[in-house]
């Protein structure tokens, strides 16, 4: 056979050679997903691995973002604290200003990442900017779903709780003045751990004592959280799929809303009058504002708490996203910013 020959003998072959290549591709990636399925129907950590990846990425572009309003003012920075004994998950980071010559008024916040991602370090720099404000300031890494379960968080939050009231004097810390803050599913979790903090009964069904005197949580700061699982339970679609399968990770059952997960997380039916002054935001192209933080607020003022609420009209342009409140480059975001200074400001202080 010579070259000419041979050389149209692989031109007539070829467009067989790429199908058969295209084939064996088509086939492998469908394998994957079939695997895939087969073992997400068994557990829930394939899928939330990349609900996490998918998370982290945006976590990291809203740091950036609020990286850039980062204020002058010179701050003192405690990073990775050890509040417990699981490493890295029990750590914390303070922030106060340089200035500060005693114990001041403290926002503790829990971050969020619907229960499975997130960490402390996203909510930093906002934490900067707030501690710039004469705040200390203090944000909570907790072991995330599916490595532990629920209420492991909990249990840890409540257990940072105790070592900033035990290390307050070095932490710059006013312990008679705490703020519990969070954003998204850290919104769910200070929900919680103030309503533990001010409901005995609710303490006692969730076996924990309480790390704080209610009288020592002078406000809640609730940022397009999650209180009431009935109702997510009942979404569809891809976010329903989403929240579902982070809760299914978070609380290492598929069962959770009809079990005492559900029930528990809850917090819409855990709150009383006694829960602290509270505010509470939310986006209004956040489908979790109109399901989760409106009512939440409406049961907050039923019972007679102080809340001070920031929503935006349902035909609000641009629509607001969920955990709108860090986008700082838009105007709303700086709304909220001053919304939530000029709420400390109110219940913090003399």
């Amino acid at each position: 056979m010579t070259a000419l020959e041979h050389a149209d003998e692989s031109t007539t072959q070829s467009p067989h050679r790429r199908w058969h290549r295209t084939r064996v591709a088509l086939l492998t990636v469908i394998a994957i997903i079939v695997v895939i399925g087969i073992v997400g129907a068994v557990t829930p950590w394939p899928s939330a691995m990349v609900i996490r990846a998918v998370f982290t990425r945006g976590g990291e572009a809203t740091a950036a973002e609020m990286n850039r309003h980062q204020p002058d003012t010179e701050l003192t920075e405690t990073l990775d604290v050890a509040y417990g004994d699981d490493g890295s998950d029990t750590t914390m980071d303070v922030f106060t200003p340089a200035s500060a010559t005693g114990a001041l008024p403290t926002v503790v916040w829990i971050h969020g990442g619907a229960w499975i991602s997130g960490s402390k370090e996203d909510v930093d720099p906002y934490l900067r900017i707030l501690a710039s404000e004469g705040y200390t300031t203090i944000g909570l890494n907790y072991t995330r779903g599916p490595e532990a379960n629920y209420p492991t968080a909990v249990n840890q939050i409540n257990t940072a709780l105790a070592y900033i009231d035990a290390h307050a004097d070095e932490l710059n810390v006013d312990a008679s003045q705490i703020v519990l803050a969070g954003d998204s599913a850290g919104a769910q979790l200070a929900s919680q751990l103030a309503a533990i903090t001010t409901n005995p009964d609710y303490a006692s069904i969730m076996s924990v004592d309480p790390a704080l005197d209610a009288d020592q949580l002078v406000a809640t700061v609730l940022n397009c959280g999650v209180y009431d699982l009935t109702a997510l339970a009942a979404l569809t679609g891809i976010t329903g799929w989403g929240l579902k399968t982070s809760m299914w990770a978070y609380s290492g059952s598929k069962n959770w809303a009809e079990d005492a997960t559900g029930s528990t997380m809850s917090t819409v039916n855990w709150v009383t009058e006694d829960f602290p002054a509270t505010y509470i935001s939310g986006g209004n192209g956040d489908g979790l504002t109109w399901l989760q933080s409106i009512p939440m607020a409406q049961r907050l003022d039923e019972l007679g708490v102080d809340v001070t609420t920031l929503f935006w009209a349902a035909a609000h342009e641009p629509a607001q996203p969920h955990e709108y409140q860090f986008h700082l480059d838009q105007s709303e975001a700086q709304t909220a910013l001053q919304e939530t200074l000029d709420f400390l400001k109110i219940h913090t202080g003399d």
